[in-house]
């Protein structure tokens, strides 16, 4: 690549124009940034430090269950305040950090539906407190699903956030169309089949309406996602759809520009090498990757357990001597550490699949 992205946008957290900067850059450069959802200081930190040993820009993201999940269990969470305290607490975490591993982060809020927008009203006026002080918005990004609700609802509640957002420079990411499955209680795994493909319509009235306020917002656009975990091939992807959808917008502004949307990557797991490939080729700036690296946080910890099984069953005594300690081996941090190295080990492949592995 002619110019690495360090000499374009700053480490650490990034906000506002280099937001844009970073996401017209990896358009350009036909690659995509996994946002990496976590629920943990050590799930945070095993990102970043896979992001800096891959020289790759990161996304770290906060699920709504996640962000009360980092908060503590034992906090009520009726009226989302353990998610929003969370989240927040989450993002001034990775602000603390980020700036330490060399590299540029994006901080975003993941999937808020409309029941959950309480949640989302908490973040956004941490953000203003935030960008009062600071110039600049607590996290770099949010994402509102209302994609169980109308189009014009979608749109229009889109739309009145988005106005509050432009103001403090952050940018919005919204869902039109369905992603099957279930994740952070919105359940479509009974949907039918047709709302699973967005049309490029639709894609043209958001992309219409979001621009008479701001550029900065993304469109996660359903060409059949589905959220969990499948074996390649089981699940129906039709990515070229993107292609249609940016030539239709092309088209409406009459513009040179072939990929005039930046498109989000849904429902990511199981998806084969080229449907990556081929959405990323369509103007895909972003790919959320969760349940893979659930997994593979766990498999660290599982394997550990399985080769150390002798050292873990009591304080003292394992197959040295009945009277040899076995701290080094319950210690969290040990154990804790082998389950950021097998996540380590998935998130650099999502660099790799995404092609944004050396970008620095």
């Amino acid at each position: 690549m002619s110019e690495g992205l360090l000499k374009i946008v700053p480490a650490g957290v990034i906000t506002g124009d280099n937001v844009r900067k970073l996401l017209k850059y990896a358009q350009e450069h036909k690659f995509a940034i996994p946002a990496v959802n976590c629920t943990t200081t050590s799930s945070v930190n095993a990102t970043l430090e896979a992001a800096r040993d891959a020289k790759s820009p990161v996304m770290i993201q906060f699920s709504n269950g996640g962000g009360a999940f980092f908060a503590g269990k034992g906090l009520a969470n009726k009226n989302q305040e353990a998610s929003i305290l969370g989240s927040v607490a989450g993002a001034h975490y990775v602000r603390a950090v980020a700036k330490a591993y060399g590299i540029p982060v994006i901080v975003h809020s993941d999937h808020c539906a409309k029941k959950l927008l309480p949640w989302f009203d908490g973040m956004l006026e941490a953000d203003e407190a935030y960008f009062k002080q600071h110039g600049e918005p607590l996290f770099s990004s949010h994402m509102l699903d209302l994609s169980e609700e109308s189009k014009q609802e979608n749109i229009e509640i889109c739309k009145k956030y988005l106005k509050r957002m432009a103001a403090i420079n952050c940018l919005l990411e919204m869902e039109i169309g369905i992603t099957g499955g279930e994740e952070d209680g919105v359940n479509n795994e009974n949907v039918d089949n047709a709302s699973l493909y967005t049309q490029p319509e639709d894609i043209w009235d958001i992309y219409r309406e979001f621009s008479e306020i701001t550029d900065l917002f993304t469109i996660a656009a359903a060409f059949g996602n589905v959220h969990g975990v499948y074996k390649p091939g089981n699940v129906k992807l039709h990515p070229e759809l993107l292609g249609k959808h940016q030539q239709y917008v092309k088209e409406k502004l009459g513009s040179k520009n072939d990929k005039p949307v930046l498109f989000v990557f849904h429902g990511g797991s199981g998806s084969t090498a080229d449907e990556i490939k081929t959405a990323v080729s369509h103007g895909v700036i972003k790919m959320n990757i969760d349940t893979d690296t659930q997994w593979a946080y766990w498999a660290g910890l599982k394997e550990f357990y399985e080769s150390k099984k002798g050292y873990l069953q009591s304080q003292i005594g394992n197959p040295e001597g009945e009277d040899k300690p076995n701290k080094k081996y319950y210690d969290p941090r040990v154990w804790v550490r082998e389950s950021e190295k097998t996540m380590i080990k998935r998130v650099q492949q999502a660099f790799a699949e995404l092609g944004s592995a050396n970008t620095l």
